[in-house]
């Protein structure tokens, strides 16, 4: 029962962060000192990077909750552990964008999560195919 429960558990976290995150967003767009240059960069650049780790980290945060929630109903097995942490290891993507734009290191992080996170849901996908369902 732990597997589903810690994605759930840090989907939640990781949506807070990225929730907080987005806050930062709106204060530089809206509040900051240079709002204006902010405004001009919007659609370019780091503007856009910032804006696709903003993005990318909710909606993976709300792909491990409900990734989480369907292991639940899944029978033990080892696929199970693999499917979650194939889900969790996705999280890198959003964090890869923000590691890429803050500190320059290579997308290979980003290439990593974003894989992760398509081999879960596809697995996902075929063992959620297979179960067995008492109606």
């Amino acid at each position: 029962m732990l597997t589903g429960k810690i994605n759930i558990a840090a989907g939640f976290l990781f949506l807070t962060f990225f929730m907080l995150y987005g806050f930062l967003l709106i204060y530089l767009r809206d509040f900051a000192p240079d709002k204006a240059q902010w405004i001009a960069d919007y659609g370019v650049g780091a503007h856009f990077e910032s804006r696709l780790a903003h993005v990318h980290g909710n909606l993976f945060a709300l792909l491990n909750i409900a990734v989480g929630l369907v292991l639940l109903r899944l029978p033990a097995s080892a696929s199970r552990a693999w499917i979650s942490g194939l889900a969790l290891a996705g999280m890198l993507m959003p964090l890869g964008i923000l590691a890429e734009l803050v500190l320059g290191v290579p997308p290979v992080i980003v290439l990593a999560g974003g894989t992760s996170m398509v081999v879960a849901m596809g697995w996902l996908a075929v063992a959620s195919w297979r179960m067995d369902v008492a109606v």
